[in-house]
């Protein structure tokens, strides 16, 4: 599939909950048609304790988006 973002590029949230939002390509996936935004979609997810998180919680992260919700910018 080809994709009209690749990674580094700044788009903006044409469609959903989160129109509007501004950010940066930070990784595109074209065989499922998703790209992840640099806060675009930040979503809270419960992570286990291990080496790097020792108290596990609740995270913060990116989550991804449909290519087509999102605009190029420039």
């Amino acid at each position: 599939m080809k994709t009209h973002v690749k990674k580094g590029d700044q788009v903006e949230i044409i469609a959903g909950n989160h129109k509007g939002k501004r950010g940066t390509v930070l990784s595109v996936d074209a065989e499922k048609g998703k790209v992840v935004v640099e806060g675009g979609r930040t979503v809270k997810k419960a992570t286990k304790a291990s080496e790097k998180n020792p108290d596990g919680g609740i995270v913060e992260q990116n989550a991804p988006v449909h290519i087509s919700n999102v605009k190029k910018l420039g």
